[in-house]
């Protein structure tokens, strides 16, 4: 019995810094929760006085905000000589909670809740006060259909800086803003990036920044961008909008509000296309780019992974050498103003191979299903396809997941399935000595060339995480077509860097006007692509 009024009944969970219970009020007769500070009693006295701060700072804090989404504080009380607090029941699971027992939340019911909890940090902010710890186990999801943010216990009030010592870094470190990982002040913007963070991790069923380590993950949230939403649907470029490293590019909380209610309601919100992250170059890449194409391709070459739309003369003082260019070389096409992807991938190979039809998606070949995913075989990919899609296992080892009725092709080394000769695409692309040191490299050299030769538009560029890799890379563009499917159309590749130096390219084109369904498409490529088994 604490202070003569709340009787505890049972521990409902716990943290690094304290264990939270059930407990009944017998002066209202009404069922509350207590939070226990525990890590006081394993300091010493110094550490102990400020733990025991910011307990109190986190009821005051708590106590400053008025909304229904703020779970609200009802007394502090001191016993056995360390603070209590004493706060409104909620009967239901945290987020964290909920997303593990369901294997992921539904992006609209994700986007549901984020506005709640974007409520909740609208109105702490109103009145000075950072939450400063926003993460799936501090959101909690009633039985009655309400979200409610709680545990202030490290929140800043404006005007308060005594609790925090120099040097000392305090939240869950995946959900940390990078602002806040390099010293910076926290601002209203920190908080919204963690609700990113937190949000991803319903949708996805995996936190974008958390690594093997805790120094890993702080470098992660400093350096890498999240990996590519796959399961994010309309929610997707919110959240990307949410995870800008530069608080300043990150949206107002009333842009981010506006975003979350259209992807609550299913539409793609058109305001989040203006915050497409992009990131610092390197020294290594300020250097002038390499050419990736000689004047004349070496027959032999296996197969390449650059897009290229044409072969431009090798530059001086270098040998010629092989020719790079992956899936969108069926871009020439556009430039050339006829001819066929296939015919102008001849011209491009140099070689009279013409297009081999090797069978139909429908009857994949017949090798066993490898169980997981990557090359070793563990987590990501699923052995079964979803409805309308078939899982094949490709001639050149790989496996992937394709629309039913896509048929195999070949033109020289390039691998294709299309059910239309080309007008919808999945090309793979696989090259075992890559020129370029990391796939973004590669891309923004692909891209600068692109730009000379036709009305390329950039959707998205950028260096993501696949497959445990960070030597990884998304490109999303645009262009017009000429032939031999006129008209817009537009195109997405993932290019990553396996460990054994492979350089791997997946990528989907199709009309510009079918985007949302070949968007969709290529996430379920991605999800049953296998790289060919490492020998030996």
């Amino acid at each position: 019995m604490l202070a003569g009024r709340y009787r505890l009944v049972e521990p409902i969970g716990s943290g690094g810094m304290g264990k939270v219970w059930r407990a009944h009020d017998e002066l209202l007769h009404r069922t509350v929760a207590v939070k226990e500070l525990t890590a006081g009693l394993y300091v010493a006295q110094a550490d102990r006085e400020v733990l025991h701060a910011r307990t109190q700072k986190e009821a005051r804090a708590a106590a400053r905000i008025q909304h229904p989404a703020v779970v609200t504080v009802h007394d502090v009380l001191e016993h056995d000589d360390r603070p209590w607090i004493v706060m409104e029941y909620i009967d239901g699971p945290s987020l964290a909670e909920a997303a593990k027992a369901a294997g992921r939340i539904e992006p609209r019911e994700a986007a549901r809740i984020g506005l709640h909890v974007l409520g909740a940090l609208r109105a702490a902010h109103a009145v000075g006060v950072l939450h400063r710890d926003v993460k799936p186990g501090n959101v909690l999801l009633a039985k009655d259909g309400r979200v409610l943010l709680t545990d202030f216990g490290i929140a800043a009030i404006e005007g308060d800086s005594s609790i925090t010592r120099t040097g000392e870094l305090v939240g869950s470190i995946d959900y940390l803003a990078p602002e806040r990982v390099t010293g910076g002040a926290p601002d209203p913007s920190s908080d919204l990036w963690s609700l990113g963070a937190t949000l991803y991790t319903a949708v996805e069923a995996r936190s974008p920044f958390r690594r093997t380590s805790p120094i890993s993950s702080l470098q992660a949230v400093v350096n890498d961008e999240p990996p590519v939403p796959r399961q994010s649907g309309a929610l997707g470029p919110v959240i990307t909008a949410l995870l800008r490293k530069d608080p300043g590019q990150r949206p107002s909380a009333a842009e981010a509000e506006r975003m979350l209610i259209e992807a609550m309601e299913g539409r793609e919100p058109k305001a989040a296309q203006a915050y497409v992250p992009t990131r610092a170059v390197s020294a290594e890449e300020r250097a002038p780019a390499r050419s990736a194409e000689p004047a004349r391709p070496e027959p032999a070459a296996p197969a390449p992974t650059t897009f290229l739309p044409e072969p431009p003369a090798a530059p001086a003082g270098r040998p010629p050498g092989r020719l790079k260019r992956a899936a969108a070389v069926a871009l020439v096409a556009a430039l050339l103003g006829g001819g066929g992807v296939f015919g102008v991938l001849k011209y491009l190979d140099g070689q009279g191979e013409g297009v081999q039809d090797e069978g139909s998606a429908d009857k994949p070949a017949s090798a066993p299903d490898r169980p997981g995913t990557g090359e070793d075989g563990k987590g990501g990919a699923v052995a079964t396809p979803p409805a309308g899609f078939v899982k094949v296992e490709d001639p050149a080892g790989f496996s992937l997941f394709v629309p039913a009725g896509w048929k195999r092709q070949m033109d020289g080394n390039q691998i294709d399935y299309t059910p239309d000769n080309g007008r919808h695409l999945i090309r793979i692309a696989i090259d075992t000595t890559p020129d370029y040191p990391n796939p973004y490299t590669h891309l923004l050299d692909m891209e600068k060339q692109l730009k000379e030769r036709m009305d390329y538009k950039r959707e998205v560029l950028d260096q993501n995480s696949f497959r445990d890799t960070t030597r990884a890379g998304l490109w999303d563009f645009s262009w017009t077509e000429k032939a031999p499917h006129a008209g817009p159309r537009r195109a997405i590749e993932q290019m990553y860097i396996s460990p054994d130096n492979t350089e791997y390219a997946v990528y989907m084109s199709g009309p510009a006007n079918e985007w949302s369904k070949i968007r969709q498409q290529f996430d379920t490529v991605l999800t049953g692509w296998q790289p060919p088994a490492k020998k030996g």
